[in-house]
Protein backbone atom coordinates (compact mmCIF):
# COMPACT_ATOMS: atom_id res chain seq x y z
CA UNK A 1 0.00 0.00 0.00
CA UNK A 2 1.01 4.01 -0.23
CA UNK A 3 2.80 5.29 2.40
CA UNK A 4 0.67 7.04 4.75
CA UNK A 5 0.82 10.97 4.54
CA UNK A 6 2.96 11.16 8.03
CA UNK A 7 6.19 9.40 7.16
CA UNK A 8 9.23 9.88 9.26
CA UNK A 9 11.61 12.63 7.34
CA UNK A 10 14.45 9.82 6.44
CA UNK A 11 11.72 7.55 4.57
CA UNK A 12 10.64 10.87 2.60
CA UNK A 13 14.33 10.97 0.95
CA UNK A 14 13.28 7.79 -1.04
CA UNK A 15 9.90 7.45 -2.96
CA UNK A 16 8.12 4.64 -1.71
CA UNK A 17 6.85 2.75 -4.53
CA UNK A 18 3.22 2.67 -5.19
CA UNK A 19 1.08 -0.41 -4.68
CA UNK A 20 0.64 -2.51 -7.53
CA UNK A 21 -2.68 -3.77 -6.52
CA UNK A 22 -5.33 -2.42 -8.45
CA UNK A 23 -8.83 -3.25 -7.04
CA UNK A 24 -11.44 -5.65 -8.02
CA UNK A 25 -14.97 -5.82 -7.90
CA UNK A 26 -18.18 -6.74 -8.19
CA UNK A 27 -21.07 -5.21 -8.04
CA UNK A 28 -23.81 -7.54 -6.93
CA UNK A 29 -26.99 -5.62 -7.24
CA UNK A 30 -27.18 -3.49 -10.54
CA UNK A 31 -30.50 -3.04 -12.15
CA UNK A 32 -29.36 -2.45 -15.66
CA UNK A 33 -32.52 -3.62 -17.13
CA UNK A 34 -33.72 -0.40 -16.47
CA UNK A 35 -34.62 1.75 -19.45
CA UNK A 36 -32.77 4.22 -17.89
CA UNK A 37 -29.77 2.98 -19.29
CA UNK A 38 -30.74 3.35 -22.64
CA UNK A 39 -31.88 6.74 -22.29
CA UNK A 40 -34.94 6.27 -21.77
CA UNK A 41 -36.48 8.07 -18.75
CA UNK A 42 -40.47 7.88 -18.08
CA UNK A 43 -41.15 6.67 -21.53
CA UNK A 44 -39.61 8.94 -23.09
CA UNK A 45 -36.05 9.05 -25.10
CA UNK A 46 -34.10 11.44 -23.74
CA UNK A 47 -30.44 10.31 -25.03
CA UNK A 48 -29.25 7.19 -26.92
CA UNK A 49 -28.84 4.55 -25.62
CA UNK A 50 -25.11 4.00 -23.64
CA UNK A 51 -25.51 0.88 -22.14
CA UNK A 52 -22.14 -0.13 -24.04
CA UNK A 53 -20.23 3.03 -22.35
CA UNK A 54 -21.78 2.33 -19.09
CA UNK A 55 -20.37 -1.26 -19.24
CA UNK A 56 -17.43 -0.11 -20.20
CA UNK A 57 -16.35 2.73 -17.49
CA UNK A 58 -17.45 -0.32 -14.91
CA UNK A 59 -14.37 -2.27 -16.54
CA UNK A 60 -12.31 0.75 -16.59
CA UNK A 61 -12.36 0.94 -12.44
CA UNK A 62 -11.79 -3.12 -12.37
CA UNK A 63 -15.39 -3.46 -11.66
CA UNK A 64 -15.53 -7.12 -13.60
CA UNK A 65 -18.50 -9.21 -12.60
CA UNK A 66 -22.32 -7.42 -12.54
CA UNK A 67 -25.05 -9.28 -11.00
CA UNK A 68 -28.24 -7.45 -12.99
CA UNK A 69 -31.07 -7.32 -11.00
CA UNK A 70 -34.72 -8.83 -11.95
CA UNK A 71 -37.67 -7.11 -10.30
CA UNK A 72 -40.21 -8.55 -12.50
CA UNK A 73 -40.94 -11.30 -15.51
CA UNK A 74 -40.39 -8.68 -18.12
CA UNK A 75 -37.33 -7.23 -15.83
CA UNK A 76 -35.61 -10.86 -15.70
CA UNK A 77 -35.95 -11.80 -18.78
CA UNK A 78 -34.34 -8.41 -20.20
CA UNK A 79 -31.70 -9.32 -18.06
CA UNK A 80 -31.01 -11.94 -19.54
CA UNK A 81 -30.47 -11.09 -22.95
CA UNK A 82 -27.85 -8.06 -21.17
CA UNK A 83 -26.31 -11.30 -20.11
CA UNK A 84 -26.10 -13.01 -23.61
CA UNK A 85 -24.35 -9.90 -25.03
CA UNK A 86 -21.97 -9.32 -22.26
CA UNK A 87 -20.85 -12.95 -21.31
CA UNK A 88 -18.48 -13.45 -18.68
CA UNK A 89 -19.36 -10.27 -17.51
CA UNK A 90 -22.86 -9.74 -16.77
CA UNK A 91 -24.99 -12.32 -14.97
CA UNK A 92 -28.54 -12.06 -13.36
CA UNK A 93 -30.80 -12.61 -10.85
CA UNK A 94 -35.07 -13.74 -11.50
CA UNK A 95 -37.65 -12.68 -9.49
CA UNK A 96 -40.49 -10.57 -8.37
CA UNK A 97 -39.62 -7.56 -6.36
CA UNK A 98 -42.19 -6.58 -3.80
CA UNK A 99 -42.85 -3.94 -4.63
CA UNK A 100 -43.92 -5.61 -8.02
CA UNK A 101 -45.76 -8.08 -5.95
CA UNK A 102 -49.08 -6.51 -6.49
CA UNK A 103 -49.88 -9.04 -9.52
CA UNK A 104 -50.34 -11.83 -7.28
CA UNK A 105 -53.88 -9.87 -6.61
CA UNK A 106 -57.17 -10.26 -6.94
CA UNK A 107 -56.84 -6.64 -8.90
CA UNK A 108 -53.27 -6.21 -10.04
CA UNK A 109 -53.84 -3.08 -11.95
CA UNK A 110 -54.52 -1.42 -8.68
CA UNK A 111 -50.61 -0.87 -7.74
CA UNK A 112 -47.72 -0.19 -9.97
CA UNK A 113 -46.28 -3.62 -9.66
CA UNK A 114 -45.03 -3.57 -13.07
CA UNK A 115 -42.86 -0.89 -13.25
CA UNK A 116 -39.06 -0.90 -12.28
CA UNK A 117 -40.04 2.73 -10.59
CA UNK A 118 -42.17 1.27 -8.07
CA UNK A 119 -39.74 -1.50 -7.53
CA UNK A 120 -36.66 1.04 -6.45
CA UNK A 121 -38.36 4.47 -5.65
CA UNK A 122 -37.55 6.27 -2.50
CA UNK A 123 -40.62 5.66 0.29
CA UNK A 124 -43.82 7.60 -0.48
CA UNK A 125 -46.02 9.32 1.35
CA UNK A 126 -49.17 8.24 0.21
CA UNK A 127 -51.55 6.14 2.23
CA UNK A 128 -52.34 2.43 1.43
CA UNK A 129 -55.61 1.87 -0.19
CA UNK A 130 -57.75 -1.32 0.09
CA UNK A 131 -56.24 -4.20 0.39
CA UNK A 132 -56.65 -6.61 -2.74
CA UNK A 133 -56.16 -10.38 -1.69
CA UNK A 134 -54.22 -13.22 -2.99
CA UNK A 135 -55.29 -14.81 -6.02
CA UNK A 136 -54.60 -18.35 -6.17
CA UNK A 137 -54.42 -18.80 -9.60
CA UNK A 138 -53.09 -16.06 -10.51
CA UNK A 139 -50.47 -17.07 -8.23
CA UNK A 140 -49.67 -20.28 -9.58
CA UNK A 141 -49.19 -18.58 -13.26
CA UNK A 142 -47.28 -16.15 -12.21
CA UNK A 143 -44.71 -19.13 -10.15
CA UNK A 144 -45.22 -21.49 -13.09
CA UNK A 145 -43.75 -18.58 -15.56
CA UNK A 146 -41.16 -17.96 -13.32
CA UNK A 147 -40.09 -21.07 -12.75
CA UNK A 148 -39.91 -21.83 -16.77
CA UNK A 149 -37.69 -18.70 -17.19
CA UNK A 150 -34.86 -20.15 -14.57
CA UNK A 151 -35.31 -23.51 -16.30
CA UNK A 152 -34.70 -21.94 -19.71
CA UNK A 153 -32.20 -19.54 -18.40
CA UNK A 154 -30.00 -22.53 -16.21
CA UNK A 155 -30.25 -24.82 -19.62
CA UNK A 156 -28.49 -22.26 -22.28
CA UNK A 157 -28.61 -24.72 -25.52
CA UNK A 158 -24.69 -25.98 -25.96
CA UNK A 159 -22.21 -24.40 -28.61
CA UNK A 160 -20.77 -26.92 -30.75
CA UNK A 161 -16.95 -26.51 -30.67
CA UNK A 162 -14.32 -28.08 -33.30
CA UNK A 163 -11.57 -30.45 -31.86
CA UNK A 164 -10.38 -31.80 -35.21
CA UNK A 165 -11.46 -31.86 -38.74
CA UNK A 166 -13.43 -35.39 -37.99
CA UNK A 167 -14.97 -34.85 -34.24
CA UNK A 168 -17.19 -32.18 -33.37
CA UNK A 169 -17.81 -31.86 -29.75
CA UNK A 170 -20.48 -29.72 -27.64
CA UNK A 171 -19.85 -27.13 -25.00
CA UNK A 172 -21.83 -26.54 -22.69
CA UNK A 173 -22.62 -22.78 -21.99
CA UNK A 174 -22.57 -21.36 -18.45
CA UNK A 175 -25.60 -20.06 -17.57
CA UNK A 176 -25.64 -16.45 -16.51
CA UNK A 177 -28.67 -16.75 -13.81
CA UNK A 178 -26.42 -16.84 -10.47
CA UNK A 179 -29.81 -16.30 -7.73
CA UNK A 180 -33.08 -16.59 -7.25
CA UNK A 181 -34.43 -12.57 -6.43
CA UNK A 182 -34.87 -9.86 -6.32
CA UNK A 183 -37.53 -10.80 -3.46
CA UNK A 184 -39.33 -9.98 -0.20
CA UNK A 185 -40.70 -7.68 1.92
CA UNK A 186 -40.86 -3.71 1.78
CA UNK A 187 -42.76 -1.86 4.52
CA UNK A 188 -41.93 1.47 3.31
CA UNK A 189 -43.44 1.09 -0.15
CA UNK A 190 -47.11 0.09 1.23
CA UNK A 191 -48.92 1.90 -1.57
CA UNK A 192 -46.78 0.17 -4.63
CA UNK A 193 -48.01 -3.59 -2.85
CA UNK A 194 -50.12 -3.75 0.44
CA UNK A 195 -48.44 -6.25 3.17
CA UNK A 196 -50.97 -9.29 2.60
CA UNK A 197 -49.83 -9.64 -1.21
CA UNK A 198 -46.07 -8.71 -0.31
CA UNK A 199 -45.88 -11.96 2.73
CA UNK A 200 -47.79 -13.86 0.01
CA UNK A 201 -45.91 -12.79 -3.06
CA UNK A 202 -42.77 -13.62 -0.92
CA UNK A 203 -44.03 -16.99 0.71
CA UNK A 204 -44.51 -18.47 -2.94
CA UNK A 205 -41.07 -17.13 -4.01
CA UNK A 206 -39.83 -19.11 -1.09
CA UNK A 207 -41.97 -22.31 -1.75
CA UNK A 208 -40.45 -21.94 -5.33
CA UNK A 209 -36.35 -21.70 -4.01
CA UNK A 210 -37.45 -25.20 -2.10
CA UNK A 211 -38.37 -27.09 -5.32
CA UNK A 212 -35.54 -26.18 -7.30
CA UNK A 213 -33.23 -28.48 -7.83
CA UNK A 214 -30.14 -27.74 -7.74
CA UNK A 215 -31.02 -24.55 -5.70
CA UNK A 216 -30.26 -21.34 -6.39
CA UNK A 217 -28.77 -18.78 -4.13
CA UNK A 218 -31.36 -16.24 -2.95
CA UNK A 219 -30.80 -11.93 -3.54
CA UNK A 220 -32.68 -10.79 -0.82
CA UNK A 221 -35.01 -7.35 0.18
CA UNK A 222 -36.04 -6.43 3.19
CA UNK A 223 -37.13 -2.55 4.41
CA UNK A 224 -38.46 -1.68 7.55
CA UNK A 225 -40.00 -5.37 7.77
CA UNK A 226 -37.68 -6.85 9.44
CA UNK A 227 -39.63 -9.62 11.94
CA UNK A 228 -41.84 -10.44 9.31
CA UNK A 229 -39.05 -10.99 7.28
CA UNK A 230 -37.07 -13.55 9.23
CA UNK A 231 -40.53 -14.77 11.16
CA UNK A 232 -40.99 -16.28 6.88
CA UNK A 233 -37.51 -17.49 6.18
CA UNK A 234 -37.66 -19.32 9.36
CA UNK A 235 -40.60 -20.87 8.88
CA UNK A 236 -39.67 -22.25 5.51
CA UNK A 237 -36.08 -22.72 5.76
CA UNK A 238 -35.97 -23.75 9.64
CA UNK A 239 -34.82 -21.96 12.36
CA UNK A 240 -31.03 -21.93 11.08
CA UNK A 241 -32.26 -21.53 7.69
CA UNK A 242 -31.28 -25.79 7.28
CA UNK A 243 -33.37 -26.02 4.18
CA UNK A 244 -31.26 -23.19 2.55
CA UNK A 245 -27.80 -23.41 3.91
CA UNK A 246 -28.07 -27.03 4.33
CA UNK A 247 -28.38 -27.45 0.75
CA UNK A 248 -25.50 -25.51 -0.17
CA UNK A 249 -26.91 -22.55 -1.18
CA UNK A 250 -26.28 -19.22 0.30
CA UNK A 251 -28.16 -15.81 0.30
CA UNK A 252 -27.66 -12.07 0.85
CA UNK A 253 -29.85 -9.33 2.34
CA UNK A 254 -28.89 -6.34 -0.33
CA UNK A 255 -28.87 -2.75 0.46
CA UNK A 256 -28.66 -2.97 4.46
CA UNK A 257 -30.27 0.10 5.83
CA UNK A 258 -31.63 -1.68 9.07
CA UNK A 259 -30.52 -1.32 12.71
CA UNK A 260 -27.39 -3.08 14.08
CA UNK A 261 -29.60 -5.74 15.99
CA UNK A 262 -31.43 -6.02 13.21
CA UNK A 263 -28.03 -6.81 11.46
CA UNK A 264 -26.47 -9.45 14.10
CA UNK A 265 -29.88 -11.52 13.56
CA UNK A 266 -29.43 -11.65 9.84
CA UNK A 267 -25.40 -12.64 10.09
CA UNK A 268 -26.50 -15.19 12.76
CA UNK A 269 -28.33 -16.62 10.25
CA UNK A 270 -25.60 -17.06 8.15
CA UNK A 271 -27.03 -14.86 5.56
CA UNK A 272 -24.58 -12.24 3.54
CA UNK A 273 -24.95 -8.28 3.68
CA UNK A 274 -24.76 -6.00 0.54
CA UNK A 275 -23.91 -2.36 1.08
CA UNK A 276 -24.47 0.33 -1.26
CA UNK A 277 -25.07 4.35 -1.07
CA UNK A 278 -28.26 4.11 0.93
CA UNK A 279 -26.47 1.63 3.64
CA UNK A 280 -23.94 5.32 4.18
CA UNK A 281 -26.79 7.61 4.48
CA UNK A 282 -26.73 8.80 8.12
CA UNK A 283 -24.37 8.43 11.02
CA UNK A 284 -26.40 5.59 12.41
CA UNK A 285 -26.16 3.60 9.05
CA UNK A 286 -22.16 4.23 9.31
CA UNK A 287 -21.97 2.94 12.96
CA UNK A 288 -24.05 0.31 11.83
CA UNK A 289 -21.00 -0.90 8.78
CA UNK A 290 -18.24 -0.08 11.21
CA UNK A 291 -18.97 -2.24 13.86
CA UNK A 292 -21.68 -4.94 13.08
CA UNK A 293 -20.61 -6.06 9.83
CA UNK A 294 -17.71 -7.77 9.53
CA UNK A 295 -15.53 -8.44 6.74
CA UNK A 296 -16.47 -12.15 6.55
CA UNK A 297 -20.25 -11.42 5.50
CA UNK A 298 -19.90 -8.50 3.17
CA UNK A 299 -20.57 -7.43 -0.06
CA UNK A 300 -20.30 -4.84 -2.24
CA UNK A 301 -23.18 -3.43 -4.92
CA UNK A 302 -24.36 0.10 -6.39
CA UNK A 303 -27.87 -0.15 -6.86
CA UNK A 304 -27.97 1.73 -10.21
CA UNK A 305 -29.63 3.80 -11.00
CA UNK A 306 -30.65 4.92 -7.48
CA UNK A 307 -28.46 4.39 -3.89
CA UNK A 308 -25.58 7.14 -5.54
CA UNK A 309 -23.40 8.47 -2.46
CA UNK A 310 -24.80 12.37 -2.14
CA UNK A 311 -23.09 15.03 -0.60
CA UNK A 312 -25.39 14.78 2.28
CA UNK A 313 -25.26 11.81 3.25
CA UNK A 314 -22.65 10.64 6.25
CA UNK A 315 -20.71 8.29 3.75
CA UNK A 316 -19.43 11.66 1.68
CA UNK A 317 -17.32 13.05 4.28
CA UNK A 318 -14.88 9.23 4.07
CA UNK A 319 -14.67 9.75 0.24
CA UNK A 320 -13.33 13.51 0.61
CA UNK A 321 -11.04 12.21 3.65
CA UNK A 322 -10.06 9.69 1.20
CA UNK A 323 -9.33 12.67 -1.74
CA UNK A 324 -7.37 14.81 0.84
CA UNK A 325 -5.32 11.61 1.78
CA UNK A 326 -4.85 10.86 -1.67
CA UNK A 327 -3.59 14.73 -2.10
CA UNK A 328 -1.39 15.00 0.60
CA UNK A 329 0.29 11.36 -0.16
CA UNK A 330 1.04 12.37 -3.59
CA UNK A 331 2.36 15.66 -2.53
CA UNK A 332 4.62 14.10 -0.69
CA UNK A 333 5.89 11.63 -3.46
CA UNK A 334 6.40 14.40 -5.37
CA UNK A 335 8.27 16.28 -2.72
CA UNK A 336 10.54 13.38 -1.75
CA UNK A 337 11.55 12.67 -5.73
CA UNK A 338 12.61 16.40 -5.75
CA UNK A 339 14.84 16.01 -3.09
CA UNK A 340 16.18 12.68 -4.12
CA UNK A 341 16.91 13.76 -7.65
CA UNK A 342 17.67 17.62 -7.67
CA UNK A 343 19.98 18.51 -5.19
CA UNK A 344 19.76 22.36 -6.89
CA UNK A 345 20.17 23.42 -10.27
CA UNK A 346 23.55 22.58 -12.46
CA UNK A 347 26.08 24.77 -12.45
CA UNK A 348 25.64 26.03 -15.97
CA UNK A 349 22.58 26.79 -15.45
CA UNK A 350 20.74 29.88 -14.20
CA UNK A 351 17.59 29.15 -12.08
CA UNK A 352 15.20 31.61 -12.77
CA UNK A 353 13.80 33.62 -9.64
CA UNK A 354 10.38 33.24 -8.72
CA UNK A 355 7.81 35.44 -8.89
CA UNK A 356 7.19 37.15 -5.23
CA UNK A 357 4.10 35.88 -3.68
CA UNK A 358 2.30 39.44 -3.39
CA UNK A 359 2.89 39.69 -7.84
CA UNK A 360 -0.63 38.76 -9.38
CA UNK A 361 -0.79 36.70 -12.59
CA UNK A 362 -0.64 39.35 -14.47
CA UNK A 363 1.31 42.60 -14.45
CA UNK A 364 1.40 46.13 -15.74
CA UNK A 365 4.38 47.91 -17.22
CA UNK A 366 6.83 49.84 -14.49
CA UNK A 367 5.03 52.89 -15.24
CA UNK A 368 2.05 52.09 -14.65
CA UNK A 369 0.16 51.60 -11.27
CA UNK A 370 -2.58 48.75 -10.31
CA UNK A 371 -5.32 51.01 -10.62
CA UNK A 372 -4.95 51.60 -14.08
CA UNK A 373 -4.00 54.85 -14.66
CA UNK A 374 -0.41 56.20 -15.99
CA UNK A 375 2.28 57.41 -12.97
CA UNK A 376 2.16 61.01 -12.59
CA UNK A 377 5.83 61.55 -11.83
CA UNK A 378 8.95 59.87 -12.47
CA UNK A 379 12.52 60.09 -10.44
CA UNK A 380 15.00 61.71 -13.15
CA UNK A 381 18.61 60.07 -12.73
CA UNK A 382 19.07 63.39 -10.45
CA UNK A 383 16.45 62.68 -8.35
CA UNK A 384 14.46 65.57 -9.80
CA UNK A 385 10.62 64.88 -10.09
CA UNK A 386 10.12 64.91 -13.82
CA UNK A 387 6.44 65.45 -14.99
CA UNK A 388 4.87 62.97 -17.55
CA UNK A 389 3.04 64.92 -20.51
CA UNK A 390 -0.14 62.74 -20.33
CA UNK A 391 -1.62 64.54 -22.92
CA UNK A 392 0.86 63.55 -25.60
CA UNK A 393 -1.01 59.82 -25.39
CA UNK A 394 -3.86 59.68 -27.82
CA UNK A 395 -6.91 59.62 -26.07
CA UNK A 396 -7.70 55.65 -28.08
CA UNK A 397 -5.02 54.54 -27.12
CA UNK A 398 -5.42 55.40 -23.48
CA UNK A 399 -8.39 53.72 -23.64
CA UNK A 400 -7.80 50.62 -25.05
CA UNK A 401 -4.12 49.98 -22.49
CA UNK A 402 -6.83 50.58 -19.55
CA UNK A 403 -9.48 48.29 -21.20
CA UNK A 404 -6.39 45.36 -21.66
CA UNK A 405 -5.55 46.32 -17.82
CA UNK A 406 -9.11 45.46 -16.89
CA UNK A 407 -9.11 41.89 -18.25
CA UNK A 408 -8.87 39.83 -15.17
CA UNK A 409 -7.93 35.94 -15.93
CA UNK A 410 -11.28 33.71 -16.09
CA UNK A 411 -11.74 32.42 -12.68
CA UNK A 412 -10.96 28.81 -12.27
CA UNK A 413 -13.48 25.99 -11.60
CA UNK A 414 -13.61 25.10 -8.48
CA UNK A 415 -12.21 21.77 -7.98
CA UNK A 416 -14.56 18.97 -6.73
CA UNK A 417 -14.31 18.14 -3.09
CA UNK A 418 -14.05 14.21 -4.08
CA UNK A 419 -12.27 13.69 -7.45
CA UNK A 420 -14.26 12.70 -10.66
CA UNK A 421 -13.12 10.48 -12.59
CA UNK A 422 -15.35 10.45 -15.75
CA UNK A 423 -17.11 13.73 -16.65
CA UNK A 424 -21.13 13.83 -15.67
CA UNK A 425 -23.78 16.03 -17.44
CA UNK A 426 -27.14 16.42 -17.84
CA UNK A 427 -29.07 14.09 -19.35
CA UNK A 428 -30.22 16.97 -21.47
CA UNK A 429 -27.11 17.52 -22.46
CA UNK A 430 -26.06 14.22 -23.30
CA UNK A 431 -22.17 13.30 -24.29
CA UNK A 432 -20.61 10.29 -25.11
CA UNK A 433 -18.38 9.24 -22.57
CA UNK A 434 -19.73 10.43 -19.78
CA UNK A 435 -21.87 9.57 -16.77
CA UNK A 436 -25.02 11.30 -16.46
CA UNK A 437 -25.80 13.39 -13.38
CA UNK A 438 -28.14 11.33 -10.98
CA UNK A 439 -27.94 8.14 -12.65
CA UNK A 440 -25.94 6.32 -10.12
CA UNK A 441 -23.66 3.71 -12.18
CA UNK A 442 -21.70 0.19 -11.61
CA UNK A 443 -18.22 2.28 -11.54
CA UNK A 444 -19.28 4.16 -8.61
CA UNK A 445 -18.86 0.73 -6.39
CA UNK A 446 -15.63 2.21 -5.93
CA UNK A 447 -17.03 5.44 -3.75
CA UNK A 448 -18.62 2.52 -2.01
CA UNK A 449 -15.58 0.67 -1.44
CA UNK A 450 -13.46 3.97 -0.73
CA UNK A 451 -16.26 5.08 2.01
CA UNK A 452 -16.74 1.55 3.52
CA UNK A 453 -13.27 0.79 3.89
CA UNK A 454 -12.57 4.62 5.61
CA UNK A 455 -15.82 3.80 8.10
CA UNK A 456 -14.08 0.16 8.85
CA UNK A 457 -10.99 2.03 9.22
CA UNK A 458 -9.45 -0.76 7.06
CA UNK A 459 -7.43 -0.87 3.51
CA UNK A 460 -9.61 -0.62 0.45
CA UNK A 461 -7.52 -3.92 -0.82
CA UNK A 462 -8.42 -5.88 2.25
CA UNK A 463 -12.04 -4.75 1.80
CA UNK A 464 -12.27 -5.61 -1.67
CA UNK A 465 -10.90 -8.57 -1.49
CA UNK A 466 -13.00 -9.95 1.36
CA UNK A 467 -16.02 -8.75 -0.37
CA UNK A 468 -14.63 -10.85 -3.62
CA UNK A 469 -13.83 -14.05 -1.42
CA UNK A 470 -18.02 -14.14 0.11
CA UNK A 471 -19.51 -13.41 -3.47
CA UNK A 472 -17.68 -15.85 -5.56
CA UNK A 473 -18.67 -18.39 -2.26
CA UNK A 474 -22.16 -17.83 -2.98
CA UNK A 475 -22.70 -16.57 -6.53
CA UNK A 476 -21.38 -18.61 -9.67
CA UNK A 477 -19.68 -15.69 -11.61
CA UNK A 478 -16.35 -17.50 -11.98
CA UNK A 479 -15.80 -18.31 -15.46
CA UNK A 480 -13.27 -21.34 -16.23
CA UNK A 481 -10.11 -20.56 -15.45
CA UNK A 482 -10.72 -17.65 -13.50
CA UNK A 483 -9.54 -19.19 -10.58
CA UNK A 484 -5.93 -19.12 -11.22
CA UNK A 485 -5.66 -15.36 -11.68
CA UNK A 486 -4.02 -13.71 -9.35
CA UNK A 487 -5.74 -11.19 -6.81
CA UNK A 488 -6.07 -7.40 -8.12
CA UNK A 489 -3.45 -8.31 -11.26
CA UNK A 490 -3.31 -5.95 -14.00
CA UNK A 491 -5.29 -6.02 -16.54
CA UNK A 492 -7.69 -8.33 -15.19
Amino acid sequence: MAAESGAEPAAVATPVAPSTYRPRYIDIGINLADPIFRGIYHGTQRHPDDLSAVISRAKEVGCQKLIVTGSDLQSSRDALEIAKEYPGTVYTTAGIHPCSSAIFGSNPSSGNGGSSDAANAEPGESEPGPEPQPDAARTASIISELEALIASARNPPSSPTSTSPNQEKKKKKKSPLVALGEFGLDYDRLHYSPRALQLHAFGAQLDLALRLSPPLPLFLHSRAAHGDFVSLLKAKFGSRLEGLLGRGAGAVVHSFTGTAAELRELLDLGLHIGVNGCSLKTAENCDVVRGAVGLGKIMLETDGPWCEIRPSHEGWRYLVEAAKHQQQSAAAGAAAADSAGNAGPPVDLVAPTPPSAATPEFTTAPSETPSGTSTPASASASGATVALNTSAIPAQKQKQQQKSRKKQPPPKKKEPEVPERFPAVKKEKWAEGAMVKSRNEPCMIERVATAVAGIKGVAVEELCEAAWRNTVAVFDVLEEGEEEKGKGEEGQ
